[in-house]
């Protein structure tokens, strides 16, 4: 990249000159910043004794793009335990994941409990 002078030619950008004589002349690198991944959430599935397996099941395939055995493994996880890790993703997708579930619970009149926790 250049500037443009009074005429509208373009011109080279002046760079400082190297203080190290060796290296004087070379073009120098910029060094990247490290960025670190974010943290990631697991969204849970609570056991309650009114959604049915089936209903779970079909959250599981739905918004958490599980097989049908995948879900099926994870639902009687669920269903013995009280609770399941459907998935885990960045905070944000995380809460969307929990907001939709939740939403979509309620709208089929089910009470199926879906939260959000850190991975540890």
């Amino acid at each position: 990249m250049g500037v443009r002078d009074e005429r509208g030619e373009q011109t080279a950008v002046a760079r400082k000159p190297s203080t190290d004589p060796a290296r004087r002349g070379e073009l120098e690198t910029l060094e990247k910043p490290k960025v670190e991944r974010p943290p990631l959430y697991e969204v849970l599935l609570h056991n309650d004794d009114y959604t049915t397996q089936e209903f779970v099941i079909y959250v599981l395939e739905k918004f958490f793009h599980h097989d049908a055995e995948t879900a099926r493994q994870i639902m009687l996880h669920v269903h013995t335990k009280g609770i399941g890790v459907a998935g885990v993703f960045p905070f944000d997708t995380a809460e969307t994941k929990v907001h939709l579930v939740t939403e979509f619970s309620r709208e089929h009149e089910m009470p199926l409990r879906c939260s959000l926790r850190k991975e540890s």
